[in-house]
């Protein structure tokens, strides 16, 4: 393979696949190479917390592309091949078998790995982290045999597992650290609505807490010690604290690494060969004006379009808003745009919240920052139109239903 033209993807998850898909579309035909470190060819991660993980999507459904589209479009698909180090100088590849592979431009779409929690017992047979496809199928088991499950972190692959589980007929506790699930991502106001609509469904929500030891017997994990001494009796324990970019090569090779590979709009890292896109990828978003490292489907699908023109040369950049969506129970979601817990000074709502079919908007000094829909559909346009806008609207009227969001525009 002439490394003065191969094109490198390296994580053969949904970033890995779309950028794959797009070099193609846009007339590369050089030699192209996807690298993935498990032996599954790519696929989509939400559903393995959401429909494949409840039984309601055959496993089929969760793959990005059909068997035979990686030989059809002359894609290399290794499996079960990780990229170990990288040498840009060289423009050069490690992999995890100690072979080599030049290229001339390189993608990172290594993904992230959920963080291990650093307690004792945490090795015990029965403890549950959700990331990949085996691990869905491993819950799926579990919601079939345990009859009681402890869920450590409410954030959003807890709350989902959390919803599977008690949607199958198991009893759920779940402890999170802070005083509500989702408060570094929603702040308190919507929170609290997450909150009773988990406590509505019958799960024992423990806020506040701090997990001292998971407990265990014969090498299986019988229960959860909380640092009051407290113990929860747990058939099984499902840990949910956040993830981790893979950014342990990139750094290696000197590439710029702050909370993932830095990369410009154009998701070009410090290296002009060298791009990365999906959870890895910490981005300069041109609209935000800052750097923006986004955990969620929707960047890991749109990113890698915008990386692969760029690879070709194109001008482009990445300026869509972050998105991210949810289902839980009844509640449907999709959440446009981005603030943090600290960023927003009033939070507006249209609609029902005690039926949860309402709207939330997050403003700062009269600016929408972002905009939620809970079983409220087709208004994700209008929403990011407000966003983009960057202009102040009339807090009353934004809550007003009979006012047409689109009338708000300037």
């Amino acid at each position: 393979m002439d490394r003065n033209t191969a094109f490198l993807i390296a994580g053969a998850g949904l970033a890995g696949a779309k950028a794959a898909e797009t070099l193609r579309a846009e007339g590369f035909d050089g030699p192209l190479v996807l690298l993935g470190d498990e032996h599954e060819r790519p696929y989509e991660r939400p559903p393995l917390s959401k429909g494949y993980l409840l039984g309601t999507s055959e496993k089929e459904k969760v793959y990005v592309h059909p068997p035979r589209w990686y030989a059809d479009h002359d894609v290399e698909l290794r499996l079960g091949q990780a990229v170990t180090a990288l040498d840009p100088a060289a423009h050069e590849v490690t992999l995890a078998d100690g072979s080599r592979l030049g290229y001339a431009k390189l993608l990172l779409a290594t993904g992230s790995t959920p963080r291990p929690l650093p307690v004792p017992g945490a090795d015990l047979g029965g403890v549950h982290y959700l990331r990949r496809l085996a691990d869905s199928d491993r819950l799926k088991e579990v919601f079939r045999s345990a009859s009681r499950v402890v869920v450590i972190g409410a954030g959003w692959i807890g709350l989902e597992t959390t919803a599977a589980a008690r949607t199958a007929g198991v009893e759920v506790t779940v402890l999170e650290a802070a005083a509500l699930p989702l408060l570094g991502v929603l702040g308190p106001e919507v929170a609290r609505i997450f909150a009773k609509l988990h406590t509505d469904h019958g799960v024992e929500l423990r806020c506040g807490t701090q997990v001292a030891e998971i407990t265990g017997t014969g090498g299986a994990v019988d229960g959860v010690r909380l640092a009051d001494g407290s113990l929860i009796g747990a058939d099984a324990v499902i840990v949910g604290v956040g993830i981790t970019p893979n950014t342990e090569p990139a750094a290696a090779a000197g590439l710029k690494v702050d909370n993932g590979v830095v990369v410009d709009e154009r998701l070009c890292s410090s290296h002009p060969d060298v791009f990365a896109a999906g959870d890895v990828a910490n981005a300069y978003h041109p609209v935000l004006g800052r750097h923006l490292r986004v955990e969620h489907w929707a960047n890991a699908l749109h990113q890698p379009q915008t990386a692969a023109r760029a690879m070709l040369g194109q001008d482009v950049r990445y300026d869509r808003l972050p998105y991210f969506f949810t289902d839980q129970y009844d509640l449907g979601m999709e959440y446009t745009g981005y603030t943090g817990p600290e960023g927003y000074d009033q939070v507006v709502f249209r609609g029902d919240t005690e039926a949860r079919e309402f709207l939330a908007f997050w403003l700062s000094g009269g600016r929408v920052l972002a905009g939620m829909n809970v079983n409220v559909w087709d208004v994700t346009e209008e929403i990011r139109a407000l966003v983009a806008s960057g202009q102040p609207v009339d807090p009353g009227q934004l809550a007003d239903p009979d006012v047409p969001l689109a009338g708000l525009l300037p």
